[in-house]
């Protein structure tokens, strides 16, 4: 039987005071979700000034990459780049902005942003996702 680690409340707070302080440095109003490795929710923030539906596409973001096991921005350059088929996955936040939370090589959850540009959001996502080490 294999273990690994799973993401408990003080973890999803570590990566949503990361993000959060990410986004502010660079005055970003976003919403971030932090899902577990199942696509479950486990915490949202939206900040200040963000949109309401960017709460919804930051936790679908989030869904895809922990269901996914990599970033959802690989989802989007598939369609992209031709592979319509993937609009018929059962994911819906195939944007760039969601980023797997991986450690000791296994995905535990993951991290999604939205409200801003989609590289922005991705390079929040990453801040709070880089906050959990082994």
């Amino acid at each position: 039987m294999l273990s690994k680690p799973v993401l408990t409340v003080a973890e999803a707070t570590q990566i949503l005071d990361a993000a959060r302080a990410e986004a502010a440095k660079n005055q970003w109003a976003v919403a971030i979700a932090v899902v577990d490795d199942g696509g479950h929710p486990l915490a949202l923030s939206r900040l200040d000034g963000c949109a309401p539906i960017s709460a919804y596409i930051a936790t679908d973001k989030a869904r895809t990459a922990a269901l996914g096991r990599r970033e959802s921005k690989q989802y989007e350059d598939m369609i992209n780049g031709g592979r319509t088929a993937f609009l018929s996955a059962p994911l819906s936040g195939t944007l760039e902005g969601g980023v797997p939370v991986i450690v000791d090589g296994q995905v535990i959850g993951a991290v999604g942003v939205s409200g801003v540009k989609a590289d922005q959001d991705a390079q929040v996502a990453k801040a709070g996702a880089q906050s959990i080490h082994a």
